[in-house]
């Protein structure tokens, strides 16, 4: 009989993460084991025409992973998942639920879904893609229901340039893009270091700060039957037990 407490979860990430892993073993310390698959990517920005490699390169780097058996999978590939749009994304998530026979959790598909669960249709967008991909992220959010008011980006060109922007570079970001009209702020992207930086940008915004690996991680807790609403964030404390009933 499998043991209960025991929560062993494969991490799938981008080849040049450095981020989600670390943050995501903070959100859920009662993941006993975490097992990360990092999966080749170009040394440039992930393109839609780069999808059916990047999927299959994905599950070929998880098939190793899964002998063992896993409580849960997190799929952290973001933009991947964005730029396939919800179908796409859906059928990723499916062949890897397929193949490791285990829950999957995507990230793209969190991000909506933890936004409206703060009450938010209009927010704010930070992330670090260059403009034809932050076109397309947009768009993604609002078939998920979610308007995005005001945003900006770090614009970077590759996995250096991503892998060296720090949590004080994104919390100044945040605070210049922040609007007065606008209902939250979202920070995509699961490299960017946010887990330090949403407890000030709530308390100094007054309003909910959700990041990709924040989402991922609330959508990770509820599939493990573990308390999410937790990772709601603090200034609207009300909405911790609507994430409890949801």
């Amino acid at each position: 009989m499998a043991d209960p407490n025991n929560k062993r979860v494969i991490l799938v990430v981008p080849a040049n993460n450095t981020t989600m892993e670390k943050e995501i073993a903070a959100y859920i310390p009662e993941i006993t084991e975490l097992r990360v698959a990092r999966i080749p990517r170009p040394h440039r920005p992930l393109t839609v025409a780069d999808l059916p490699t990047y999927r299959q390169s994905t599950l070929d780097t998880v098939a190793p992973l899964v002998k063992d058996g896993a409580d849960l999978v997190i799929y952290g590939c973001t933009a991947a998942g964005f730029l396939a749009g919800a179908g796409g994304d859906t059928d990723a998530v499916n062949k890897l639920s397929d193949l490791v026979k285990a829950p999957v959790v995507s990230t793209a598909a969190t991000m909506g879904t933890a936004l409206r669960l703060s009450g938010l249709t209009r927010v704010d967008l930070v992330s670090p893609y260059v403009d034809w991909k932050n076109d397309i992220l947009i768009s993604f959010l609002a078939a998920a229901g979610v308007t995005v008011a005001g945003n900006s980006s770090f614009c970077t060109q590759n996995p250096v340039e991503l892998g060296a922007i720090t949590a004080d570079q994104v919390l100044q970001k945040s605070l210049e893009t922040a609007r007065d009209g606008s209902q939250g702020l979202f920070i995509a992207c699961v490299q960017l270091p946010t887990i330090d930086v949403i407890p000030p940008l709530t308390k100094q915004l007054n309003r909910p700060v959700w990041s990709a690996v924040r989402s991922a991680a609330w959508a990770s807790l509820k599939a493990l039957s573990l308390p999410a609403e937790r990772l709601v964030p603090d200034c609207a404390p009300h909405q911790r037990a609507v994430a409890a009933a949801a």
